[in-house]
């Protein structure tokens, strides 16, 4: 298991990676096409890649997995689609990522997949439309969800339109 020697207080303490990449992606758009691609791809070259099944039930249960597994990835890789804003889940899962980021030093690599970066960053189209049903709804959370949008957005990233195996190949080897 890899280690990162994690600062932050006085006492040093080692920090274990139990994966070296945690996927966040909106199932329903990317699963069976370009991020199940890139999770095979991944996992060919013998990286440990953490990717939710399809299955799963909503819950405190599934939330504190995921958090345990994106503290414990060296690297997330978001796969920012068209309607990725569209659940509430995946708004705190991306703000989990980037306090990890933020907290571990974990790499942080946005892909946008079909999507324009500015779409994400300024919250237009389809990301605008979820941020204001997300405002009734979630009236104190918006705010950062906003902010987690526009930060990833704006990270060094990928930005893909389309020729799914052979860019997930490249994103591996390259």
């Amino acid at each position: 298991m890899a280690t990162l020697q994690e600062s932050g207080n006085s006492s040093s303490t080692l920090k274990e990676w139990e994966f070296d990449v945690f996927l966040s992606f909106r199932g329903p758009e990317t699963r069976y096409g370009f991020t199940g691609y890139l999770h095979k791809a991944l996992c060919e070259k013998g990286i440990r890649t953490f990717m939710d099944l399809e299955d799963l039930i909503s819950g405190n249960k599934i939330q504190q997995t995921f958090a345990r597994a994106i503290e414990s990835s060296r690297i997330a890789i978001v796969v920012f689609s068209e309607h990725y804003a569209d659940t509430s889940f995946l708004l705190r899962e991306l703000v989990k990522l980037l306090e990890c980021s933020q907290r571990y030093g974990q790499f942080v690599l946005p892909i946008f997949y079909l999507v324009d970066p500015g779409d994400v960053r300024h919250q237009r189209g389809s990301y605008e439309k979820a941020m204001a049903v997300h405002e009734e709804r979630f009236k104190d959370k918006a705010p950062i969800w906003r902010a987690a949008l526009r930060d990833a957005a704006n990270l060094s990233g990928l930005h893909y339109k389309g020729l799914v195996e052979h860019k997930c190949s490249y994103i591996v080897q390259g």
